[in-house]
């Protein structure tokens, strides 16, 4: 049977490695080598029970020191009957007793071998040390010996992949939140139909996150989760940023000039705005709580900003144009008079 690999080569990890990184080193490798991700791959295969078995062992404190200070030969079968021969637990001085580390209501226990069976060992004192555990690295020890039994005992869970998808929805859609139907696409090949909210006040590019939506977990692992990319769609005339919306307004020059109303087109509908006297073109008008909601303020609105412009006809009428050059002259004659006082 060839050697198997020091359990920290096989992690990648130093010997003074603590619990955290020997958990990131397998997670890492585990996810690399898993079957689900590797399906035919005996190599990947066998390389993941590698890792499983090297961090079933590392992780756990006690078998970690077992094996820091035994080497393999803790855990393996080849120990069985090397009492006295420099291999095995025998190479450490025979072993007429092994001491347990633990100490329980005070006392100090000791196990007696007395040129017993090996096995026996094994079993006693792994069944005392680790009850329940069961397997070390696809191993199974008792009082009837050894025999291979896959991976069983602790269980190894992986938390399994996220998965991405892109939502399109309408400026409306953003604005006001809805709901929508969403296929998605599996590893596997199969699809599913989810249907999801969409809260009001999203903006493009904002992600939606549902947890444990992505792909199953391997060994009862928790699920990855499903993680959905908005892109808003534009309205014309509209320009959003953050919870303000931005639009702009056509007035007459008279209306400029003499005051009065015009209509702005908002989200919820048309409302009628006042234009002061003399209002110039690019000066703004600030309509407040007519912008969209804060995603995570749902009651609290934007503004609206609305940029005037000033219409300058295309044609006029004789008329009108007649009465455009009175007023021009007027004006005129206003402005020579102002710069006389002065």
């Amino acid at each position: 049977m060839a050697a198997k690999r020091d359990y920290y080569d096989v992690l990648g990890i130093s010997r003074n490695a603590d619990a955290a990184a020997i958990k990131k080193a397998y997670r890492k490798l585990a996810k690399k080598y898993h079957p689900d991700t590797n399906q035919g791959n005996a190599d990947a295969e066998k390389k993941f029970k590698e890792v499983t078995e090297a961090y079933d062992v590392l992780s756990d404190p006690k078998k970690k020191k077992l094996y820091d200070q035994f080497g393999q030969a803790a855990f393996d079968q080849s120990a069985q009957g090397a009492q006295g021969t420099g291999q095995g637990f025998g190479g450490f001085g025979g072993f007429g007793r092994f001491h347990d580390d633990s100490r329980q209501d005070g006392e100090y226990r000791e196990y007696h071998f007395e040129g017993g069976n090996m096995d026996d060992m094994f079993g006693d004192l792994f069944g005392e040390f680790f009850h329940h555990r069961g397997s070390f690295g696809g191993q199974n020890f008792g009082s009837g010996g050894y025999t291979k039994s896959g991976f069983r005992g602790r269980s190894h869970q992986t938390k399994g992949e996220d998965l991405h998808t892109d939502v399109s929805i309408s400026f409306e859609e953003a604005a006001f939140g809805c709901d929508k139907k969403i296929r998605i696409q599996r590893g596997d090949g199969t699809t599913q139909t989810l249907e999801v909210h969409i809260p009001e006040g999203i903006e493009d590019g904002k992600s939606i996150r549902l947890k444990g939506k992505g792909m199953p977990g391997a060994g009862g692992g928790q699920p990855g989760d499903l993680f959905m990319k908005i892109h808003v769609g534009a309205r014309p005339g509209f320009e959003r940023k953050g919870a303000d919306l931005y639009t702009t307004v056509q007035i007459p020059f008279a209306t400029a000039a003499l005051g009065g109303e015009v209509m702005v087109e908002t989200l919820t509908g048309r409302v009628l705005c006042k234009i002061r006297k003399g209002t110039q073109s690019g000066s703004k008008i600030r309509l407040r709580g007519k912008g969209v909601a804060r995603m995570n303020q749902p009651s609290v609105h934007g503004d609206q900003y609305v940029t005037v412009q000033i219409q300058v006809p295309d044609t006029l009428t004789p008329e009108a144009e007649q009465k455009l050059r009175e007023f021009a002259a007027a004006c005129q004659k206003g402005s020579q008079r102002g710069h006389s006082a002065a």
